[in-house]
């Protein structure tokens, strides 16, 4: 994030049928799937013909174009193109890869996946891997900024992957999970160029050189999952069925277990591995219980953090599945540490906790960092865990608090305190029930409360508050605070049915540069209340919506923007599903 601030989503129910109705039953039943399977087919084939016709038109308009593009194969691969952001990289890396035929969306998708891992592949082994010594690097925080891509684009590959070879039979989980993982690849790429990048702004060319093609096919793959996604919405409910053939494998992110454990109180609780500094458990520090978890478990790993202070960097590593760490309260059990982007490291490897590993789960733990407004970049809480919950938990730092990098997360009765955009990333983050308190910033900057990192408008990013108290947590007098300002271009934060007191600036956001915000940012605020929900003063962003109806907020909701019907309700934690 930036450094500071002033430089800078009829039957009868209850009888039984008899048999002849029961056949009649399933009869129908047969036809309304092949029904089904005939409109997903035309609707993907509409988009298809459309598409070509598009771009038959195109081509017959340039004089110049390769006879080799009007065949079948070239004019199918060309269509489904333009519905990516790079549509000329998306026909040059694919085109050569099919030889003949006419090529549909699925198998154009894959490609698109394909060229992507290949391409990263290549940055990781010619630029990152080599960075220190290809470039002659001999400054220590270009050489952390190096060290720090290279788990970055590590993370990228492994999301381009999973984009590539996901197993799931419900069409709709798959096309959010997809659209999750490839938003989440495209994510890590970035972070990996904004770090080089604030590290050393001479490297900014020769790092956007060497990362363009593979965000741009990253991206063109992510266009078509979210073209299908759309193709697909326009049926309606279509239900379970395979489509793009994956087949069922679906990843025990929680299970029944889960709400018991959660329901348990910490000193009840049988837990796989306990943690207390006094040596009243099996390990004193939490890092070494950590060496105790199973690789890419799907049953739940419990520890058991025993109330006391722990000053240590913890990393729940990435190969560490469905990690359950609960401690004895957000003011007994406290994890601390003091990392900083001054002193040196990276903002992505400041974090004293940092979750990585998909299903992860906290209850009654704090997490701070205590470097001080003066170190700037200096994360308390990172988590780039899919499907991740923070329950009761606490966050405390001054800039740059959370970093909500990437994924679907949730956070529950959760305290965040902070400074400058102290609330970040890109992940599809839900924060509900939370007290979301800023502090007193260093003499001359203002608060802001988030910094939403949207870099490409398919992806299914953003930061959703609900519910929420937005108060200060001293005495803020002579200081501006604002909700948030604009990180990348599709930065997207909605706000609803939170109490907000007047401490907030009338103009409740403020720009990441200049006086104003681009026109691709979607900022929204509905039914909040308290002093500061007042919206007269608002400024005039064509990116602010003030108006939304419910149905437009309700994609912001938990059930719906990061599908948390399907996982959060297992664990047993509070949650609110829609508005």
């Amino acid at each position: 994030m930036g450094e500071n601030l002033n430089t800078l989503a009829s039957l009868n129910p209850y009888g039984k049928l008899s048999e002849a109705e029961q056949e009649r039953l399933v009869a129908r039943r047969k036809t309304r799937r092949r029904i089904t399977v005939i409109g997903v087919s035309s609707v993907i084939l509409i988009v298809v013909v459309v598409a070509v016709v598009v771009g038959v038109s195109q081509s017959n308009s340039g004089s110049n174009k390769r006879r080799d593009e009007t065949n079948p194969a070239s004019l199918s691969i060309r269509a489904s193109c333009n519905v990516t952001l790079y549509p000329d990289s998306c026909y040059n890396s694919l085109a050569p890869l099919v030889k003949s035929g006419n090529p549909n969306l699925r198998d154009l998708y894959k490609l698109s996946v394909q060229v992507a891992i290949d391409e990263l592949s290549k940055v990781y082994n010619n630029f990152i891997g080599k960075g220190g010594e290809k470039l002659n690097i001999t400054d220590e925080r270009t050489r952390a900024a190096i060290e720090s891509c290279k788990e970055l684009v590590s993370l990228a590959l492994d999301h381009l992957n999973d984009s590539s070879s996901i197993r799931v039979a419900n069409l709709r989980e798959a096309l959010g999970d997809l659209r999750t993982w490839l938003s989440s690849a495209g994510t890590s790429q970035q972070t990996c160029i904004d770090e080089l990048e604030a590290a050393s702004s001479g490297l900014s060319d020769v790092v956007s050189s060497n990362f363009k093609n593979s965000t741009e096919f990253t991206s063109n793959s992510l266009a078509f999952i979210t073209s299908i996604e759309k193709s697909i919405d326009s049926l309606g409910a279509i239900g379970r069925r395979r489509l793009m053939g994956f087949e069922d494998d679906t990843p025990g992110w929680v299970s029944a277990k889960d709400r018991k454990l959660l329901q348990t109180p910490s000193s009840k609780i049988n837990a796989d591995a306990v943690v207390a500094k006094d040596g009243t458990g099996k390990y004193k520090t939490i890092k070494a219980a950590l060496k105790a978890v199973p690789e890419k478990s799907k049953k739940r790993f419990v520890i058991y953090v025993k109330k006391g202070v722990y000053v240590e960097n913890v990393r729940v590593e990435k190969k560490q599945w469905n990690v359950m760490m609960i401690g004895d309260g957000r003011n007994s059990t406290i994890v601390s540490g003091s990392l900083n982007f001054v002193d040196g490291t990276p903002t992505f490897q400041s974090a004293t906790f940092a979750a990585m590993g998909q299903g992860f789960i906290a209850r009654d733990m704090a997490f701070r960092n205590t470097a001080g407004a003066a170190k700037h970049q200096a994360v308390a809480l990172m988590s780039t865990a899919d499907h991740s919950i923070f329950h009761r938990c606490t966050m405390d730092g001054f800039q740059d608090t959370l970093y909500a990098h990437s994924n679907r997360q949730f956070y529950r009765d959760c305290n965040i305190y902070g400074t400058v955009d102290f609330i970040f990333g890109n992940s599809a983050a839900v924060l509900q029930n939370c007290n979301i308190l800023p502090k007193k910033p260093m003499a001359g900057q203002q608060n802001t409360i988030t910094a939403q990192g949207k870099i490409d408008p398919n992806q299914n990013t953003g930061i959703a508050i609900q519910d929420c108290t937005i108060g200060p947590a001293a005495d803020l007098a002579g200081t501006r605070t604002y909700f948030g300002r604009p990180w990348k271009n599709y930065s997207t934060t909605v706000l609803f049915h939170n109490v907000i007191n007047g401490f907030i600036d009338g103009k409740g956001w403020l720009p990441w540069v200049g006086t104003s915000a681009p026109s691709t940012i979607f900022y929204a605020e509905y039914r909040n209340s308290g002093a500061g929900a007042a919206t007269k003063k608002r400024v005039g962003w064509k990116g602010l919506k003030l108006n939304l109806t419910a149905s437009q907020v309700k994609k912001f909701t938990a059930g719906s923007f990061i599908a948390g019907d399907d996982w959060i309700p297992a664990t047993g934690v509070d949650y609110k599903s829609g508005l």
